[in-house]
């Protein structure tokens, strides 16, 4: 039998490790176990709603989104399978950066499982969100400028500005990696690709591709923002270095730390990674400018693979140096059992009350991004429960009132999660939109409603009472494993507008 070529062998691990990344989201999302997450309830009325911009988000993935309910329906298998090719995208683009900064087969091989097995890629591939994809552009523009680095193709930097351009209109995070590749750039050796005006170009290229969603920026008073400044205040957990650090290592999963460490040291020290150590050096600064915005930590994340591919890279070559290959075997045998294991954990593939035990019992309902109250799943997982049962609750209500009332009424919620899922699953009660102050909700505005009579889930009454003249308790609505915030709600009914709605609605506006 002939030998199985080395370059066929190198392109197939990662390959069948990218398949295997898909089929762990495959079998979550055909699990069924829980629901829509509250994000992409949001996300689905805003593909409802095309636009070149929205307060919290650029439009590429809501266009994805929009193209992607078109072809394959609603179902949870339909939203989560784009999600679920990005894993499986990310994987193979890690063997490809493993390869160009000089990795062989095995090493390629380490680079992948690693990514496989971070729970924070496994989290943040789990649903439909724009972080999904971001990894992937981040990377893409990584493997490009590494070409570039190692061909001296100029040309190349107009790929580079396109893949730019895309993640901008993905997600604005792409900024921050662009400013750390620049400052990498001139702090390390490489200050002489600013004399090429094919740089030059890519990034006018990025500037244009990125220019409709900031015409509409301009054209909403900056909400993006405001909306950033508002969450860095009230919304994000401030942390230390220490805590930022002690995160990164447990989304990043610990058993992969000296894989992405030695990934990070190598790339100052290394002598045949010397020329990439602007990447280092973009690390060490978008981890400080995180940790000083008072960033979530998954904010890093998609930086990541880089380093695991320099990682893989210097530890091969320290166990053929020293003739350790049993030890590798052994280490790669660990990440392997972690690979098994993890998904059960970090993807939503035990039943609830199983994995409330699993979850005390190693402390992940203890880990916070954000200030909210003790809940018995974590935040990720917590946010797919309870709004088929609030739409349901709220339907009651409406459909109580006298077929006149039920032309006037209006439901009004406190947040994007709750309005979305009374527009997804309301359509089964033939409810009329919601609406609510919060993101792009607000900008919607009140769907042509006077505002007379308004379903208001949640809040205060007080408060309510300041704006109408009848509030009365109607429903209530609770759920286990939601969210403090979106479990035992009030449902009230409000009657007797005392200002005009457009006085009131701009008072409505909250963006967070």
């Amino acid at each position: 039998m002939r030998p199985i070529p080395p370059r066929i062998t190198e392109n197939l691990l990662p390959l069948l490790l990218a398949l295997f990344a898909f089929l762990l989201h495959l079998a979550a999302n055909l699990a069924g176990l829980y629901d829509i997450f509250r994000d992409e309830l949001y996300y689905i009325a805003c593909s409802d709603h095309l636009a070149w911009g929205y307060v919290d988000h650029p439009p590429l993935s809501i266009f994805m989104l929009w193209v992607n309910r078109l072809l394959l329906g609603d179902s949870l298998f339909a939203l989560r399978f784009l999600p679920a090719v990005a894993s499986a995208g990310l994987v193979y683009l890690t063997g490809l950066l493993t390869r160009e900064l000089g990795g062989n087969s095995r090493a390629q091989f380490l680079a992948c499982l690693a990514v496989v097995i971070a729970p924070i890629c496994l989290i943040l591939t789990g649903f439909y969100s724009m972080n999904a994809f971001e990894p992937l552009f981040w990377m893409g523009a990584a493997l490009t400028l590494i070409r570039i680095l190692r061909t001296d193709n100029q040309k190349l930097w107009v790929l580079f500005g396109a893949i730019a351009g895309l993640g901008l209109q993905n997600k604005h995070g792409m900024a921050f990696f662009g400013l750390a590749i620049v400052i990498g750039l001139l702090a390390g050796v490489h200050r002489k690709q600013f004399t090429s005006k094919w740089i030059w170009i890519g990034g006018g290229l990025a500037l244009l591709i990125a220019f409709p969603n900031i015409i509409w920026q301009a054209t909403h008073g900056w909400p993006t923002l405001e909306f950033s400044q508002n969450a860095t205040q009230y919304k994000n957990r401030p942390m230390s270095p220490v805590e930022f650090f002690l995160m990164q290592v447990l989304y990043l999963n610990p058993l992969t730390f000296p894989i992405w460490l030695a990934g990070l040291a190598a790339l100052f020290l290394h002598k045949n990674l010397k020329t990439f150590r602007l990447f280092g050096i973009a690390y060490v600064f978008l981890f400080a400018l995180f940790v000083l915005q008072r960033g979530k930590p998954y904010y890093l994340s998609p930086i990541y693979p880089i380093l695991f591919a320099a990682g893989s890279v210097a530890i091969e070559e320290f166990f053929i140096h020293r003739s350790l290959s049993w030890l590798r075997t052994s280490y790669q045998s660990v990440l392997i059992l972690a690979g098994l294991t993890g998904p059960v954990i970090f993807l939503p593939l035990l039943p609830v009350e199983t994995y409330v035990h699993v979850a005390s019992a190693l402390g992940l309902s203890e880990i916070k991004e954000e200030r909210h109250g003790d809940t018995r799943l974590p935040q990720v997982l917590a946010d797919r429960f309870g709004w088929r049962e609030m739409t349901a609750t709220v339907a009651r209500v409406y459909h109580s009132l006298p077929a006149k009332d039920q032309t006037e009424a209006v439901i009004y919620t406190q947040n994007y999660g709750e309005a979305g899922a009374v527009d997804f699953f309301g359509k089964q009660y033939n409810l009329p939109p919601a609406v609510s102050g919060h993101n792009n909700y607000w900008l919607w505005g009140t769907r042509g409603y006077s505002g007379e009579i308004f379903i208001i889930i949640g809040g205060r009454p007080q408060d309510h009472a300041r704006a109408y003249q009848s509030v009365d308790s109607v429903a209530f609505h609770t759920n286990p494993y939601a969210m403090p915030y979106e479990t035992n709600l009030t449902i009230y009914l409000c009657r007797g507008l005392k200002i005009p709605i457009a006085e009131l609605w701009p008072r409505t506006r909250h963006y967070q």
